[in-house]
């Protein structure tokens, strides 16, 4: 008799297989369901059945350990799940991706789209140093497509996302499928056990004195540092991303601001008790949840979408040199410099009052 409480959904016709989520395979993809109906586990839960080829394989344990609010409140479902560590398995070490790999990518930027869409807003130079400090690459899996390195506070590489983004909008390609892929998939390394880290977490070291913002986006986390460059700014890479001890502990004696995409706000609210409990100063802005209108919550923005709305003088530049292309001989001729008239930033007095701690 079977008595495991979570346990991947059995197979009952193609319904029951779903599209994987690292190598967008359709119909090979299974969930994981709780047997007794209490809890309902992300689309992200589950294995991918070619093992080989992918290997994409994310449990219960592991979601309940990034998760630990979503734990069952009662029963001992340790030992009846499916996924029970024995008392003597000791935990796997983290792969890493080698240094090299890396290197190969943090070049050829011009056929990047998520740099030419940023390059349009905040000029080449400003643009290159973003990707440069973030360790952003490009790569030939989809023409146009990056990556997103995640170096943890060491600087050893986790693991590489790769996105395709449009170069004119800025937006994810998400037709006709997300374009979203792992780096250690693609490379089909064998046993590589995958333990993430924020996006930009390498620069935590280097910025001591800085608070900390944290987005779901990584392409958030660029637009908020070209902005906002008195935070540090992080990306934990999906709602649930790096929510967890294990990742969160890097975070410890730090100011921490949380920024939640329009909609997912009363989610990473639950997330603050976590935080304080590693003696992490956390917060949350909420402003943006209050004000938006219907269809703003309907698009789910976050506050990339609003600090693009402020137009730095280099995008205003790039507009013009576009309408024509002279200008930009004319500059380089006469080596002409921008003089950056007084620019108007967000009111950060303002984000950190609507900032404050949120009353559990």
């Amino acid at each position: 008799m079977n008595n495991h409480r979570f346990i991947l959904q059995p197979y009952k016709g193609g319904g029951s297989r779903h599209c994987c989520p690292a190598c967008h395979k359709k119909r090979c993809f299974s969930r994981y369901i709780d047997t007794e109906k209490q809890i309902s586990f992300p689309d992200d839960v589950g294995r991918c059945d070619h093992e080989q080829s992918c290997g994409y394989h994310l449990t219960p344990k592991e979601y309940f350990e990034r998760n630990p609010e979503a734990k069952p409140l009662h029963g001992d479902y340790t030992t009846q799940s499916a996924w029970r560590a024995k008392p003597t398995e000791q935990q796997k070490p983290t792969s890493f991706i080698a240094s090299e790999t890396v290197a190969q990518t943090l070049h050829g930027y011009e056929k990047n789209n998520i740099y030419l869409f940023l390059r349009s807003k905040f000029g080449a130079e400003e643009t290159l140093r973003l990707m440069k400090d973030y360790r952003v690459g490009t790569s030939k899996h989809w023409p146009g497509s990056c990556v997103f390195w995640q170096t943890d506070i060491n600087g050893s590489i986790r693991t590489g996302k790769v996105m395709l983004y449009d170069a004119e909008t800025g937006k994810r390609v998400k037709e006709p499928f997300n374009h979203v892929t792992w780096v250690h998939s693609l490379l089909r390394l064998p046993d590589f056990n995958l333990r993430q880290c924020f996006f930009g977490e390498h620069l935590l070291p280097m910025n001591r004195g800085k608070p900390v913002a944290i987005v779901e986006s990584e392409k958030t986390s660029l637009v908020g540092a070209y902005y906002l460059p008195e935070y540090v700014w992080l990306a934990t890479g999906g709602k649930n991303g790096c929510f967890n001890t294990d990742a969160l502990h890097v975070l410890r004696g730090r100011q921490v601001i949380l920024y939640p995409d329009i909609g997912a706000t009363d989610q990473w609210r639950q997330k603050l008790n976590l935080l304080r409990s590693l003696d992490i100063e956390a917060s949350i802005f909420n402003y943006l949840e209050e004000v938006a209108t219907d269809n703003e919550r309907t698009a789910g923005l976050d506050i990339a979408d609003y600090l693009l709305q402020i137009e730095p003088d280099q995008a205003v530049l790039q507009t013009m040199i576009r309408k024509n292309p002279m200008l930009q001989k004319l500059i380089d001729d006469l080596q002409l410099t921008l003089v950056s008239v007084e620019r108007y930033t967000p009111d950060t007095d303002a984000i950190n009052k609507t900032s404050t701690p949120s009353k559990q």
